[in-house]
């Protein structure tokens, strides 16, 4: 009997051994075509530079939409369809920040108002400025000393977390209800400190929202130098400042995701890998999200081209509207309820284009442990943390319905340096460091289909 167990032992230990070094040679498969014959560098240039950026609702989105159906075709899909979905529509149009110091000149500001923000109407709003560091801080001040007052939130991003995301985390509070929170004391509007890891001037938009019931009044962010210099002003003398905006909501109206899959040979189950095709109306939405929509048509073509034979349907989604709304995501979630269709895996990328160094995995504890029994394959290629339990915003719906769901997790350290600013440009994204991403991605994707 004690034979028999050591035989047993032994064979397993070959067919793992086996299997392992198959992996090993798909996975430098992988690699060297997409590093050497990817296109989603160049697919990234032409998103960019000739569509920019692409809010959701804008004539720039409807044109990216045309285009990723049409690269999802270049890159092999068997199928490419479009998904209508209703949307917000929000512009920013003209918008200008003065303050003055005492009775001293007005100086413009540097500043963009967040998106989803109701403006002045064109009109000048104007109000002195109190400061407050916190919500606590906030929360002690009575209303009467806020009314007809301008509240400038100014919690800085904490440099203290080495994930920068969780500096985020802990920041975006105050971008997402400064205005509500303003209002509620009667105050005019809202300015807060941009969610920026930089020490720098370039103010950082991003979505807001208003409570229920509350009075919808503007909100606009400025960059940290700006930040720190009201902060100094406010120290000595009395600060007025002076918002005119157009922006606000123009309704909604119907737009699209846009899907393309390559066929399984076992089965139609589904294993969906995406990112999100719109951005905000600044920059050209190269990191946040052009670099995971490149990366995602780039996973289809790879398997296309290295002609492996997917067990399962390898879907790519590029979402609707994740940046003020998600709508894409949850109307596609709603379309997998109602059609029954079986998801096995969903991942998206939506932490920009830089290094891997892990997937983050959002499941039970069975599939995650099998999922990280397989991490020694992903060491050379820069992946090693699959310690990360959250996944992207769009598949969230997904993550509700019991599916497990996963997002790409590269260096974090530049992300939020100009994350939703004007400097989100093509030119910020290396060839090699994007080419790698999406390399892990489809890694990630062959050993799901293969094993589950």
């Amino acid at each position: 009997m004690e034979k028999i167990t050591v035989a047993i032992a032994v064979f397993l230990g070959l067919n793992t051994f086996a299997q392992s070094k198959e992996d090993s040679t798909q996975f430098n498969k992988i690699s060297t075509e997409i590093l050497n014959k990817g296109k989603a560098y160049t697919e990234l240039r032409d998103l960019t530079k000739n569509i920019g950026h692409r809010l959701s609702g804008s004539e720039a989105y409807e044109k990216s939409v045309q285009w990723a159906a049409q690269k999802l075709r270049d890159a092999g899909a068997d199928k490419v369809w479009l998904q209508e979905v209703m949307i917000p529509v929000w512009e920013r149009g003209k918008e200008s920040l003065h303050i003055q110091a005492g009775n001293g000149k007005w100086m413009k500001l540097k500043m963009l108002s967040l998106g989803n923000s109701e403006g002045t109407g064109g009109k000048d709003l104007a109000g002195e400025i109190i400061m407050v560091k916190s919500f606590a801080e906030y929360e002690k001040i009575p209303a009467e000393k806020i009314k007809d007052k301008i509240v400038f939130f100014n919690y800085p991003f904490s440099q203290s977390y080495i994930e920068t995301f969780k500096g985020y985390s802990d920041a975006s509070a105050y971008r997402s209800t400064a205005a509500s929170l303003t209002a509620q004391k009667g105050g005019r509007f809202a300015i807060v400190r941009s969610l920026s890891s930089a020490f720098d001037d370039v103010p950082h938009t991003g979505a807001m929202r208003y409570k229920d019931n509350v009075a919808k009044i503007p909100a606009v962010a400025i960059g940290t130098i700006t930040a720190d210099e009201l902060e100094n002003l406010l120290k000595s003398q009395k600060v007025t400042a002076k918002l005119n905006s157009n922006c606000g909501m123009k309704g909604e109206k119907l737009s699209h995701s846009v899907i393309g899959e390559i066929a399984g040979k076992k089965d139609q189950s589904v294993i969906v890998v995406g990112g999100h095709l719109d951005s905000w109306d600044v920059g050209e939405g190269a990191h946040d999200d052009g670099a995971g929509i490149v990366q995602s048509i780039e996973v289809l073509r790879t398997f296309k081209n290295l002609g492996i034979k997917n067990n399962h349907n390898i879907r790519v989604v590029c979402f609707a509207n994740e940046e003020n709304g998600v709508k894409g995501g949850q109307q596609y979630g709603k379309k997998v309820k109602e059609k029954g269709e079986k998801h096995l895996f969903a991942l998206e990328s939506d932490a920009g284009g830089f290094s891997p160094r892990g997937i983050a995995l959002e499941m039970d504890d069975a599939k995650r442990n099998q999922i990280k029994s397989w991490s020694t394959l992903f060491l050379q290629y820069g992946a090693y943390d699959f310690e990360g339990r959250y996944s992207g915003t769009d598949v969230y719906p997904l993550k509700d319905m019991g599916i497990p769901t996963a997002e790409l997790a590269p260096d974090s350290q530049r992300y939020f340096d100009i994350h939703h600013t004007e400097e989100d440009t093509f030119e910020k994204v290396n060839r090699r460091e994007l080419l790698l991403g999406a390399t892990v991605m489809t890694q990630m994707i062959y050993m799901i289909d293969k094993n589950w």
